[in-house]
């Protein structure tokens, strides 16, 4: 049986995605009025162990079972997760404590930790799983871009600390999918509605996390509290004071004031920023391991693109270095593969790197019969010039300063790159319908991918699946594609992913330019920071103020 992937909702997801550098998922919003917290009644008992950190924008409503405009990194305080993702793809109990996966790959049982108990005291057991994923299937839609969601058959409660869930064909990524942010957390029984209809909205933030939301003032600040009865390891940090703070520069500001604690995220400040902070040596300064990987990608069903050696010329003819260096400060690194190798199943991946080579670059261009005659700039084939169009999303600083780099180099081969920057919804949607020659893309990240990323060039009215046209085993690739997701056999996914991933890789419609990572900036007075390793969680399980 075929795994079919909801395109609609799909494409939903990846706008978030897309918009990396600029901070995902959300815009402002608040709570009810009988959730918010007005000013003059605001309390002024912050503790002096407390960490101040800034985001751009509001916390919003705290549900785990929606997305916009509630913040995944607020969610992840509060809610929690049957499996957590940790440091190389490895997947390790959480609020269950250990599961069995039925032999056919469609049963998976969940034995729950039994001292587990929700902020408000009531217990965390069966029956209260089996109320969450009731809740998400009302809206099965919705959800349906996490691949599980869709194929679950039926969920039972075995016992009280035991539940059942049954899909309706073998799925591997289930386990990695349980891990992400939402919307498989899980809200206490006083959070739920009447109807148990979470997408309308929840009665109160009710979670099993070490934090538990305690002021709130819409576009202003929210501040959590320490979950003092948490099951788990306590936090350090008494109060964490998230301050709402839309423009990166006023940001910095505040930070360099003192009314900041931390600095953290994607595309929080500008890389400029970091660079300047770091160098005055007042501050400690993080960058994470690999999130995700930016790349070019080449639509194979344009006729001058369609031939692997124009392709395979485009990617020697520019230095990757030189440009990662020079537009990321140094941020960023030179990626050599189209999905990180500190994720699962990719660090057997073999591929030919690709060095920056301009003599090799003329030659492959020579050979696929686009020459440069004699008085010409530009390279032509049939009496037509090679020109190119690529297109970034003009409010990507990082994205418009690549394209320009690449315009000037691919200049001296003799290809004319013109660049157009469009607005983000106009890139995704045109990216979609194939009205493009090239396009600026990140693939998802930690828990994500290599899963996710290799669904979507499955799916049709994407973009990916119609830009490898003409790959010249296509149908193979797909058909290997759609068994990796549902192969119980753990070396045999091991070899289909190196195989899908390097094919990907080697046609060359998929261009591998830097590894994206995520940046920290803190005060001298904060110690035990780490990076989450997944993307998407909240970063405070360690940090400490020390006095």
């Amino acid at each position: 049986m075929s795994i079919q992937i909801n395109k609609k909702h799909f494409l939903l997801i990846s706008v978030f995605f897309l918009f990396l550098s600029m901070i995902l998922f959300g815009c402002s919003s608040s709570f009810s009025s009988s959730d918010s917290v007005e000013e003059d009644s605001v309390s002024t008992s912050e503790s002096e162990n407390m960490v101040t950190f800034a985001w751009p924008r509001d916390v919003g409503e705290m549900n785990p079972h929606v997305y916009n405009p509630t913040q995944l990194i607020a969610q992840s305080m509060v809610y929690e997760p049957l499996v957590s993702y940790q440091d190389g793809g490895e997947l390790q109990p959480h609020l269950a404590e250990a599961w069995d996966i039925s032999e056919d790959g469609k049963e998976y049982i969940f034995h729950l930790r039994q001292d587990v108990t929700f902020s408000d005291d009531t217990s965390f057991n069966a029956e209260v799983v089996k109320k969450n994923f009731d809740a998400i299937l009302k809206n099965v839609d919705l959800h349906s871009w996490l691949g599980f969601i869709s194929l679950i058959d039926q969920t039972e409660v075995v016992d009280e600390y035991t539940f059942k869930l049954i899909l309706k064909v073998p799925y591997y990524p289930t386990i990695q999918e349980l891990a992400v942010v939402r919307p498989v957390r899980f809200l206490g029984e006083a959070g739920f509605p009447e109807d148990g209809d979470t997408s309308k909205g929840i009665e109160a933030a009710v979670g099993t996390g070490p934090w538990v939301l305690d002021e709130y003032k819409v576009d202003e600040f929210a501040i959590f509290k320490r979950n003092d009865n948490y099951w788990g390891d306590l936090p350090n940090v008494e109060q964490i004071k998230v301050k709402v703070i839309p423009d990166a520069e006023t940001r910095v500001l505040a930070f360099e004031k003192g009314d900041l604690d931390l600095i953290y995220g994607e595309g929080v400040i500008s890389l400029d920023s970091f660079k300047q902070l770091e160098s005055t040596g007042s501050y400690e300064t993080s960058i994470s391991e690999p999130v995700a990987t930016r790349q070019l990608v080449i639509n194979t069903n344009k006729e001058q693109l369609s031939d692997i050696r124009v392709r395979q010329a485009l990617h020697f003819g520019f230095n990757k270095q030189a440009m990662v260096e020079g537009v990321t400060s140094g941020v960023e690194e030179k990626a050599d593969y189209i999905v990180p190798t500190n994720f699962p199943y990719t660090s057997n991946v073999e591929v030919t790197t690709v060095d920056y080579n301009v003599e090799m670059a003329k030659q492959l261009l020579d050979e696929a019969g686009w020459v440069l005659l004699e008085g010409k700039d530009i390279r032509e084939k049939g009496g037509q010039p090679l020109e190119i169009e690529l297109m970034y999303n003009s409010a990507e600083s990082i994205q418009k300063t690549m394209a320009e780099a690449l315009q000037s180099e691919w200049a001296g081969l003799g290809v004319t790159l013109n660049i157009v920057g469009v607005e983000l919804t106009t890139q995704v949607e045109r990216f979609k319908a194939n009205e493009f020659d090239m396009n600026f893309f990140s693939n998802y990240g930690a828990p994500y991918d290599p899963h996710t990323f290799v669904n979507i060039v499955a799916t049709e009215g994407f973009g990916f699946n119609e830009a490898i046209s003409s790959y010249p085993n296509k149908d193979e690739l797909l058909r290997q594609i759609d068994e990796v997701k549902q192969t119980i056999d753990e070396d045999e996914r091991q070899q289909l992913y190196s195989e899908i991933l390097g094919s990907l890789q080697e046609q060359g419609a998929i261009i591998p330019i830097s590894y994206i990572k995520q940046i920290a900036v803190y005060q001298k007075d904060v110690s035990h920071f780490s990076f989450p390793a997944n993307r998407d969680e909240h970063p405070f399980t360690s940090i400490s103020i020390e006095e």
